[in-house]
């Protein structure tokens, strides 16, 4: 990773502040955060409440537009040594017990001979499965090196702004003692009860507890049922898990194959469930389907299905993210992977405003950008929780007390095969959930900082929550593409964005565009030249991906999302390009370029 940008600001300015950014929480969106500001020389101040970091392994799929995230923030190597690899995550099975007789299977994660090249050209990165107690100090750690300052056992009280700042009323839960801290900004990131939203009038749509699971976590050693089918999620089918909206019960490997998550349905309207250990014990038996296997039960807890999302996500020099403005289960591994790009989307931002590079009107770009991806996540993780409906069906008695039909699949009668072509049916509808892979990096940005110009409407030519679509148009992520550097070592086009700078790609016949962002002069603002000998598009993928002419541009921002565009250079003058690349900062960052080079 290249060295990122310092903190120009003077002391005597950082005195009238504790910390520029006071970050409340600690989880994937808090803890993002705080390594983005402090990545880019930002002094953050972040607290939790809890003595430590996150206790229970809650999600746990980090997808690949999460992982060059933190790629880009120099931790996708250190990810990858702690989580469980893309390849063991496997199949998604469905069984009536581990002892007993399996169902199907679902290829799933892109691992599938039909997805598994799309996903790998999709991305530099791999798909990894690593739960939250290992994520959490990986970003805490790394933000801490880089210079954040976290406080535990900490509650936020309040807060009240102002036309400069942000007061925050704090609490250190071991002696009861209050105090105030102030900040230029406010980050809430305190989760699914988050106070700081509530106090920043931040509303939520959509409706809470709907739905209601049981998770037992638990110890023991399953590996030989997994010697053959590697699963992460391994989903049972028997009478006992008919209960809820999904009407399966669960086991869910946080460690290959000895720490484990088994979950069930509870009926809401039928009270509080049985969270006893005896009653967890004896279900985790049924699910393992050996009477003699004993499970080291270690907490047995509620969760209730939501589907909310917020229809703002600041006010004033208030923003809150993750959690606290969308809120929904875990199906299609969404969770964690929002919350951290959600971290990421609005890092630079401040960055930029706290520089004095931007105008704080940048930072409603930030909602813009980030609501209408937060209300998809929602309604396509409620979506796919109704869709286990057809899978109940296709599975469940027809008729009340009669034989379940999944008893049917291995009949050689005309029962028999109409229940198999009712689950290949159904099981092809679950694509959109365990391998949604344009979900994940189709998202599209329109705002105040994406510039379109007259682009014309996206066509897509597949569903888009299932299947990738790479493009170079403003409000896209910028697609990989590998390229080689000068040693001969592979490199992907994202490696050569972010740092905290906007990027302009050109290629070798737009050496216009390098001398226009020299003659500039701006520390934000960096060309880079495929085809040089830095970054040769050897594979020529680069080509055929770009969108542009080779003498075109396009302008990349610290996020890794297209701001800009521009076809070709041919014909025009420098002083004619440099005044058009002005002109594009100046409206993405609201406020006219520096004339002295800062």
């Amino acid at each position: 990773m290249r060295a990122m940008l310092h903190n120009p600001r003077s002391e005597a300015e950082l005195r009238e502040f504790d910390a520029d950014v006071i970050v409340v929480g600690t989880g994937p969106m808090g803890a993002t955060t705080a390594l983005a500001l402090a990545t880019y020389g930002i002094t953050v101040l972040a607290v939790g409440r809890a003595n430590w970091l996150a206790d229970s392994p809650r999600a746990h799929v980090t997808n690949l537009r999460t992982m060059e995230v933190l790629r880009s923030l120099g931790l996708e190597h250190e990810v990858l040594r702690q989580a469980t690899p893309w390849e063991l995550m496997g199949d998604t099975t469905f069984t009536t017990s581990l002892e007993g007789p399996e169902i199907a299977r679902i290829s799933s994660y892109g691992l599938g001979d039909d997805r598994f090249g799309e996903f790998r050209a999709a991305s530099p990165c791999q798909m990894a499965d690593l739960p939250q107690p290992l994520l959490e100090p990986i970003l805490v750690n790394a933000a801490a090196r880089r210079g954040a300052v976290f406080t535990f056992n900490t509650l936020y009280h309040s807060s009240v702004q102002d036309d400069e700042g942000v007061t925050v009323v704090l609490e250190n839960r071991l002696t009861g003692q209050r105090y105030e801290r102030r900040a230029r900004y406010l980050v809430g990131a305190d989760g699914a009860r988050s106070q700081v939203a509530e106090d920043a009038g931040i509303p939520l749509e959509g409706v809470l507890r709907r739905a209601g699971t049981v998770y037992a976590q638990f110890s023991g050693d399953l590996s030989r049922y997994m010697t053959y089918r590697h699963s992460v999620l391994t989903w049972i089918v028997n009478e006992a898990a008919a209960v809820g909206e999904i009407g399966l019960g669960l086991l869910r490997a946080i460690r290959p194959w000895d720490r484990w998550i088994a979950g069930w349905g509870f009926d809401i309207d039928a009270g509080e469930p049985d969270l006893s250990v005896q009653a967890a014990t004896a279900r985790i038996k049924a699910y393992v389907g050996d009477p003699d296997f004993e499970p080291e039960v270690t907490a047995v807890n509620p969760w209730y299905v939501n589907e909310a999302w917020a229809s703002s996500y600041s006010n004033g020099r208030i923003f809150c993210g993750g959690d606290a403005v969308h809120r929904h289960p875990p199906s299609n591994g969404l969770g964690s992977n929002t919350c951290v790009q959600d971290a990421f989307n609005l890092a630079w931002k401040l960055a930029y405003v706290l520089r004095g590079w931007a105008d704080a009107r940048l930072l409603s770009s930030y909602s813009e950008e980030r609501v209408p991806v937060g209300k998809h996540v929602v309604t396509r993780a409620n979506q796919s929780r109704r869709e286990y409906a057809p899978l109940q069906a296709a599975l469940a008695a027809t008729a009340p007390g009669g034989p379940a039909r999944y008893q049917k699949l291995s009949a050689p009668t005309d029962e028999g095969v109409r229940a198999r072509a009712d689950l290949s049916a159904v099981l092809q509808l679950k694509e959109n959930e365990y391998n949604a892979l344009g979900i994940e990096v189709n998202q599209r940005y329109r705002s105040s900082a994406i510039i379109l110009g007259d682009e014309p409407a996206e066509v897509w030519a597949r569903d888009p929550e299932i299947y990738a679509q790479h493009t170079t148009r403003p409000g896209a992520k910028l697609p990989h593409a590998w390229l080689v550097d000068a040693s001969g070592r592979r490199i992907s086009t994202l490696d050569l964005i972010g740092d905290g700078v906007f990027t302009l790609l050109t290629g070798l016949s737009g050496a216009v565009w390098t001398e226009a962002v020299e003659a500039l002069n701006i520390p934000y603002l960096r060309a880079v030249v495929v085809g040089a000998p830095a970054a040769q598009d050897l594979y020529f993928s680069w080509m055929r991906m770009r969108e542009v002419e080779e003498d075109g541009a396009v302008l990349v921002r610290p996020d890794g999302y297209v701001a800009w565009r521009s076809a070709s250079a041919r014909g025009i003058p420098l002083a004619e390009l440099t005044s058009q690349l002005t002109a594009v900062l100046s409206t993405l960052l609201e406020r006219p370029l520096p004339t002295d080079g800062r």
